[in-house]
């Protein structure tokens, strides 16, 4: 299914209308050809592109019916709205990656009730799940980047954090791990406020920095957990032309930031693979979909072999983002 025909999907939902999100929706879900529905943050940026990327690619190698709705903002009702879609479709399997926790746990109960299995990815508290998967533990990902800003501020310096959203379990998990460790490790380090739920988008991510650099002359460096948000606030970094005065680092697009990169406006920073990301949820909708057991031990195509944890499949799996690497992963289409 192709992005624009999920926007368009998603906008009939805005206006009420009921829409069917699965193209060739007539399509009946079997054990042996399982109907897999992916529900992203938000539909149209490069990060979420490349998971439909992989999405795509893995369906047409496991023989399935696969596809991603994206919405057309990070709100959690139009989720709700497309999982709705979704158990009324009478998918096999539904995959999401949450905008809010919270506010699915009903929808997600609805879907299970009704025999449909659920995946979730950056959501690892996630209640009604029955896996979630991870490509970097937590406290392993926001700590590497605690001890990044550190040494590359030497310990010093004023600084931001931002997330997707304030009710974003992983991103909030990120900066929780990354404050720590700077506390820990840097107490000369003040965070400015607490953290800031603008980084799944780049304007706002662009202008709560602006506001900030404005307000703190001591202002040393951002950590945006979010894929819009280090690209917003290297762009105010840009803009006020303190490119190596003030640090910006988070998970991005190698596409969308490369050339911010490469200016030495953009740090870098660490970040999995999107489309893996998508190839995963379609190749662990299958198992599920196809009674296979997931136990300890089992190897699982792009994350390896597994120790399950709960409901929870969590490995160590970053790719430095960096001068050095960031071209090569953008002509991955990434």
């Amino acid at each position: 299914m192709k992005l624009s025909v999920t926007r368009r999907v998603l906008l009939a939902g805005l206006a009420g209308v009921s829409a069917v999100a699965l193209s060739g929706a007539a399509a009946v879900a079997s054990p042996d050809s399982p109907v897999i529905g992916v529900v992203v943050k938000i539909g149209g940026i490069p990060w979420f592109n490349a998971m439909d990327m992989g999405i795509k690619k893995k369906a047409a190698e496991l023989g399935v019916k696969a596809f991603m709705i994206g919405p057309t903002s990070a709100d959690p009702a139009l989720q709700v709205r497309a999982i709705e879609d979704l158990i009324a479709q009478k998918v096999d399997v539904i995959g999401v990656v949450p905008n809010d926790a919270e506010v699915l746990e009903p929808v997600l109960e609805r879907a299970r009730a009704a025999g449909i299995k659920v995946i979730t990815h950056e959501s690892p508290k996630q209640k009604n799940a029955d896996y979630d998967f991870e490509l970097a533990s937590a406290k392993g990902f926001g700590e590497a980047y605690g001890k990044r800003l550190v040494d590359a501020l030497g310990g010093k310096g004023d600084y931001a954090v931002f997330v997707g959203s304030l009710t974003v379990p992983l991103h909030n998990a990120w900066a929780d791990a990354a404050i720590a460790y700077i506390k820990a490790n840097a107490p000369d380090m003040k965070l400015i406020g607490d953290r800031y739920g603008v980084a799944e988008n780049v304007d706002q991510s662009r202008s709560t920095a602006l506001d900030l650099i404005r307000a703190n002359p001591d202002l040393k460096g951002f950590l945006a957990f979010g894929s819009q948000g280090p690209i917003g606030a290297a762009r105010a970094v840009q803009e006020k032309h303190l490119e190596g005065k003030i640090l910006v680092m988070g998970p991005f697009s190698p596409g969308q930031g490369k050339k911010l990169v490469h200016d030495g406006v953009l740090t870098g920073g660490y970040m999995w693979n999107p489309e893996l990301a998508g190839e995963i949820f379609v190749t662990i909708g299958t198992m599920l979909a196809k009674g296979q057991p997931i136990a300890d031990g089992t190897n699982i195509p792009g994350l390896g072999v597994v120790h399950p944890d709960g409901h929870n499949l969590i490995v160590n799996n970053l790719v430095d983002l960096n001068k050095d690497s960031v071209d090569d992963l953008a002509k991955m289409g990434l």
